[in-house]
């Protein structure tokens, strides 16, 4: 199988922007036509209702994105029944032709991580989950990442260390200074070692790294510490990134970066500027125009 990096060059390329949409599905936030009569307490029937959700998301974002990001916490919360519906939403999306990165912040040592990473990573007839990408917390060690590392150099597959996350608390520990340096330093030099590790004939390694959008300064600083790691950049829209602060994150030739937004898009029937033209009875056309609306406004700021 082609490199992770190299399917994800040819996507971003292919759509000529670096937008993921995430896949976060959440009850009460649904539209009306997908939630009436249903059951919260039921929740093989939220499951449905989650699964309806997301294939709509899919058919409409599909021919103009690289990729989505479900969130694997929304489809956990509703137990083996959500677990199901996560499992049809990755095969659905990459049936459509989209790249998925399970945001699942997964970490152990030694036979569990490689159980995890055997799980959620590589190819259908593989993987249980069938992900093209993971995301992965790294603070119990480089040992522990190693093993997510080799079985997406053996699958395929890619993963994306958490580098400095969007939230203001992350700053209570990936800000501290060590040696003159703050810790999120030290994660992104073992990324930057790996990625080149692992980049073969690509200008990107297999091994990325998530920075948030909220800190833009750190978000540049990280894309010169790390030059050959995809980026994966949550915190834009609803969060309060924009596009001036995300241009850090791409190289000179637009690539390097993939820009998250999830509440921003899936939800755009509830947003004032599209709730009284569309509401929910067409939810998915608010979805495109919020997709649409983001591509233009990253391909204002590609170099």
């Amino acid at each position: 199988m082609e490199s992770f990096s190299k399917r994800l060059t040819d996507a971003v390329l292919r759509r000529q922007n670096p937008v993921v949409v995430g896949l976060d599905p959440r009850f009460t936030s649904l539209p009306v036509g997908l939630t009436e009569g249903v059951d919260e307490r039921d929740r093989s029937a939220v499951a449905a209702a989650y699964l309806e959700f997301c294939r709509g998301v899919i058919d409409v974002v599909a021919p103009l994105v690289p990729a989505v990001k479900p969130q694997a916490a929304f489809f956990e919360q509703l137990g083996p029944a959500g677990m199901t519906v996560l499992e049809a939403t990755v095969r659905y999306a990459r049936e459509k032709g989209l790249l998925v990165i399970l945001d699942g912040k997964r970490n152990d040592i030694g036979s569990t991580a490689i159980a995890y990473a055997e799980g959620y990573l590589g190819p259908p007839d593989s993987s249980s989950w069938g992900a093209d990408a993971l995301t992965v917390s790294p603070y119990l060690g480089d040992d522990s990442l190693t093993p997510f590392m080799d079985v997406a150099v053996a699958r395929g597959a890619g993963i994306f260390v958490l580098v400095k996350t969007s939230n203001p608390g992350g700053a209570t520990f990936q800000d501290l200074v060590a040696q003159q340096q703050p810790v999120y330093r030290y994660v992104a030099d073992w990324v930057q070692r790996q990625a080149a590790a692992t980049a073969g004939t690509d200008r990107y390694g297999c091994v990325g790294a998530v920075v948030g959008a909220t800190w833009p300064e750190q978000l540049a600083e990280l894309r010169q510490a790390m030059p050959q790691a995809w980026l994966l950049v949550p915190g834009f829209g609803s969060q309060g990134g924009g596009p001036e602060d995300v241009r850090g994150a791409l190289d000179q030739g637009g690539l390097g970066a993939l820009i998250n937004s999830s509440r921003a898009i899936i939800f755009a029937h509830s947003r004032p500027e599209y709730k009284d033209q569309y509401g929910d009875a067409q939810w998915q056309r608010a979805v495109e125009e919020a997709a649409l609306e983001m591509i233009e406004q990253m391909r204002a700021v590609i170099p």
